[in-house]
């Protein structure tokens, strides 16, 4: 900036006032300044910039599993709102493993981002709490965290409690009594909620839960075959299953296949947030329809609103709706 200032034979805070756009500068003096910075090839130090500001106009966003289409599709929203904001998103991928995420996130602490969104966090609640406290704002994805009993984190969740409700009423409507469950990580927040959506559809028809009818499995083709194996082996009897997520629900049609199990003549198949593989796969999956974008753009709102402190004194708690939707699987 001192080079561009005295190349124009004007003051540093001219320089300023052109680089941000403001007033109270000439037209004449202005396009001067501007064709010096295009010659010197200057550029803003953003480093620089954020020691003045304490800010540093970035994101961090940390996801579980950036393969998965579920969490790309949220990380889609997040980056669109975010950059539309003025905002960079540094994106972290844990690959499921707490001990990770626990780096990532200190990590993005000492980058000094302005905001961090988690998405389903694998880690325990007391030590999640305890990093947090650092950070100046904090959206959770499909997680809920108290602070004390009456002072929680801003969150943007599903009704997981309803998906579990709706794919396994919808069952029990078409018939099935003998109903698994592969319940994904036994960590996942949205996992519990899906059990006791599980839980109470039973319940409300009368059916007497079987323990040995939960799985907990890897939220992934891997683990839902290995999990549809294990279950199919040890309960035969079993005529449905509903799945954690629609990975989960592939490798369960995998394992269907070889062991000579008809979907859905001899085995029903639910799964959960309706990806783009649900409607390509043979046959086509019945699963419960999830605003995935919408998860990741009303996750920045919040941030940004905490960030301006327009937010409520009470903590934003946002719950999105999902919605069945049909297929061949569980007609």
């Amino acid at each position: 900036m001192s080079d561009v200032a005295r190349q124009a034979r004007v003051s540093l805070m001219t320089v300023s006032r052109v680089i941000n756009n403001k007033g109270d500068v000439s037209s004449e003096t202005r396009q001067r300044v501007l064709e010096i910075i295009a010659n010197l090839g200057y550029r803003p130090s953003a480093i620089a910039r954020s020691l003045a500001t304490k800010e540093t106009s970035t994101i961090g966003l940390v996801v579980p599993d950036v393969s998965n289409a579920f969490f790309a599709e949220i990380t889609q929203g997040v980056e669109h709102l975010a950059y539309s904001r003025g905002y960079h998103v540094f994106l972290c991928n844990t690959e499921e493993d707490p001990q990770r995420e626990l780096a990532v996130i200190q990590s993005l602490e000492e980058k000094r981002v302005d905001g961090l969104i988690i998405c389903s966090s694998r880690l325990e609640e007391e030590k999640l709490i305890d990093i947090l406290a650092n950070l100046p704002a904090v959206v959770l994805i499909n997680r809920r965290l108290y602070q004390t009993v009456e002072d929680t984190f801003d969150s943007v969740t599903l009704d997981d409690e309803r998906g579990g409700w709706l794919a396994v009423h919808h069952l029990i409507q078409s018939g099935h009594r003998q109903i698994g469950f592969l319940a994904g990580p036994p960590a996942s927040y949205s996992g519990a909620g899906r059990r006791k959506g599980f839980l109470a559809a039973l319940q409300e028809a009368g059916i007497q839960l079987v323990d040995g009818w939960m799985k907990h499995c890897q939220p992934s083709v891997e683990g839902g075959y290995e999990a549809t194996r294990y279950l199919l082996g040890t309960y035969p009897q079993l005529t449905a299953l509903f799945c954690f997520n629609d990975l989960v629900a592939v490798g369960a049609l995998q394992a269907c296949d070889e062991l000579k199990r008809r979907v859905p003549q001899d085995l029903a198949i639910v799964g959960h947030d309706d990806i783009p593989v649900a409607a390509l796969v043979s046959p086509t999956l019945t699963t419960c329809r999830v605003p995935r974008y919408e998860l990741g753009a009303r996750a920045v709102n919040a941030l940004l609103e905490r960030l301006r402190g327009d937010c409520p004194a009470d903590c934003s708690q946002i719950v999105l709706q999902p919605e069945l939707v049909i297929r061949e699987s569980a007609p």
